[in-house]
């Protein structure tokens, strides 16, 4: 299950999913995009989504603006499985 929180720009991280307008496409589902790079330019925070090589957004905000985005929750860690230590043989 994914959620949609808002957060300051400074704390966006990469694998959000950002609204982007229209995007590249013209379907509304790909308006949301996925981040790919955060960095931090002269006191602003660039979000950028897509690969740098083809099309791709920008985004620009200062540290502390707010930023809509759809975030998956961690992944849950998978219960450790007992083993069991007496692993012999059987041999007649």
């Amino acid at each position: 299950m994914t959620t949609r929180i808002t957060v300051a720009a400074g704390n966006a991280r990469i694998g959000d999913i950002i609204y982007n307008g229209l995007g590249t496409g013209k379907h509304p589902t790909y308006a949301w995009e996925a981040i790919t790079q955060v960095n931090s330019v002269d006191g602003l925070i660039q979000l950028i989504t897509g690969h740098l090589e083809g099309p791709h957004g920008e985004f620009w905000f200062e540290p502390d603006e707010s930023v809509v985005v759809v975030r998956h929750p961690p992944a849950e860690p998978k219960p450790a499985i007992a083993e069991p230590h007496n692993k012999r043989t059987h041999g007649h």
